[in-house]
């Protein structure tokens, strides 16, 4: 991760001059601005999803899984402003973690949503496709479990390329060597790729819905559709500057600057995606309502209400029965006035 520098080659290792830019002193606050956004969005998001919906519908498991996804990738970003503000300081264990952590989140959101974008295909187009609801979800907890299998054992090979590098009594943070195979890869498997899987499943999935009138499955596939298009609009941008850094070499600082500048900005649109998906999930009218009913606490007063009802009743039939009791025994065994 380069800091308030721009490097004429793209690794550490073989850093030969420096170009000056100012551009990271924004992108350090606007990283702990959305760090915290995110983290607030998709609290409130969990709440409600444990609270009013439960686990019992397959989106709902995409939706939870999603939720993680994007609090791993936030929970880095506070370290990335720090490094972005200063420089690199928390020693190389936590560079190789936070590197891991990074793309862990970026991996499992697009597996998850290439996921959810099949799942509505399969339920949507394919018609004589089973669909009985056990199955589904035994089916979409094992594609989560894959995803996150898949997410790990990936950023594995990117944490193990960085490392922490001291140029000049200043540390950094950033990959050992310029890996361009390994970026082709990334950039083709796990963003081209997916994104072709879900241009060709949407398209059929907006071509079958247009021709039914059920409005309630026009609104669930607008919503999903949403939450792949905000992925793409954050990311497709960073992805298309990493593999024109990959491809042309800058000469001078005034090309470094320019290409610095436009990557940062891409990296700012990328990292903003972490604090969408609740937003986008509110576009539903039902989470909108267990939202409002989350902040004004209503279902949590009224379960305590019912608890001190049930135990205002349960104190009442208990003096009642012991009232009654003790009328029997006096009606059963009177009292002998003359003994």
């Amino acid at each position: 991760m380069t800091n308030n520098f721009t490097m004429s080659d793209h690794g550490l290792s073989d850093v030969a001059f420096l170009c000056e830019t100012d551009f990271p002193t924004f992108t350090g606050p606007f990283f702990i601005l959305i760090f915290i956004i995110s983290v607030i969005g998709n609290s409130l998001l969990l709440c409600v999803l444990f609270i009013y919906e439960g686990l019992k519908s397959i989106t709902n498991i995409f939706i939870l899984n999603l939720v993680c996804s994007d609090l791993i990738f936030t929970i880095t970003l506070p370290f990335w402003a720090i490094d972005h503000l200063h420089h690199w300081v928390f020693g190389d264990f936590a560079c190789k973690f936070l590197t891991a952590a990074f793309f862990v989140g970026l991996y499992s959101s697009v597996i998850l949503l290439t996921a959810m974008t099949v799942d509505r295909f399969i339920l949507v187009v394919l018609h004589n496709w089973p669909s009985n609801q056990v199955k589904r979800k035994r089916c979409g907890v094992g594609v989560c479990i894959a995803a996150w299998v898949i997410s790990i054992s990936a950023s594995l090979s990117d944490a193990m390329i960085v490392k922490v590098v001291d140029w000049e009594n200043v540390t950094y943070c950033g990959p050992e060597f310029d890996d361009k195979l390994g970026r082709y890869l990334q950039v083709s498997l796990l963003f081209f790729l997916p994104y072709a899987i879900i241009i060709f499943c949407y398209s059929a999935i907006l071509m079958k819905v247009l021709q039914a009138l059920n409005r309630k499955k026009h609104r669930t596939v607008a919503v999903l559709l949403c939450i792949v298009a905000a992925f793409f609009f954050c990311w497709g941008p960073y992805h298309i500057v990493l593999l024109i850094k990959s491809l042309y070499k800058p000469i001078g600082c005034k090309a470094e600057e320019q290409l610095a500048v436009a990557y940062h900005i891409c990296e700012m649109l990328a990292y903003s995606h972490c604090c969408m998906n609740p937003l986008l999930c509110m576009l539903s009218q039902k989470m909108r309502k267990h939202l409002f009913n989350l902040l004004c606490c209503k279902k949590l007063c009224r379960k305590k209400r019912e608890e001190d009802t049930g135990q205002n009743t349960s104190v009442t039939r208990n003096v009642a029965f012991t009232t009654v009791s003790s009328a029997v025994q006096l009606e059963l065994h009177p009292l002998n006035i003359h003994s």
